[in-house]
């Protein structure tokens, strides 16, 4: 998923790239479990571990976890700069979902992930640009 904002990709991510601000942008909760937000840091939100890291960019993954089918899962958000005053965020999942049912499970299962990411990489403009995300209920 992919999003242009106005702003220098400075600045947009330093208001969207720490690994624990999902919490504001996406998913609501999050903390640091171990780590300092360096390789190897763990966050709460599916106790995922930061994998790999660039001055804009921070790539992370699921662990195999007991009882739970491993869907090789990892994601990407980068920020790339587009010009001095324009960015471009970019939010990339790389998954496994060949473990449902059929086709159309798995299509859903896309569908789904991506409605639910778009809105956060639209959540992510409206901070980079200096909005304000409405309070959760």
């Amino acid at each position: 998923m992919s999003i242009e904002v106005n702003a220098p990709v400075d600045k947009v991510w330093a208001r969207i790239g720490k690994y624990c601000d999902i919490g504001e942008w996406g998913i609501p909760g999050c903390t640091i479990l171990s780590g300092d937000g360096d390789l190897g840091t763990v966050r709460s939100i599916g106790n995922e571990i930061l994998v790999g890291k660039t001055k804009y960019s921070y790539t992370y993954t699921q662990p195999v976890r007991v009882g739970v089918t491993y869907s090789m899962y990892h994601g990407t958000l980068e920020a790339v700069p587009l010009s001095a005053d324009k960015t471009e965020i970019n939010y990339t999942l790389f998954f496994d979902n060949s473990m449902l049912a059929d086709d159309a499970a798995r299509e859903k299962d896309i569908q789904n992930r991506r409605t639910r990411f778009t809105k956060m990489v639209e959540n992510m403009k409206v901070l980079a640009e200096g909005g304000t995300l409405p309070k959760a209920n």
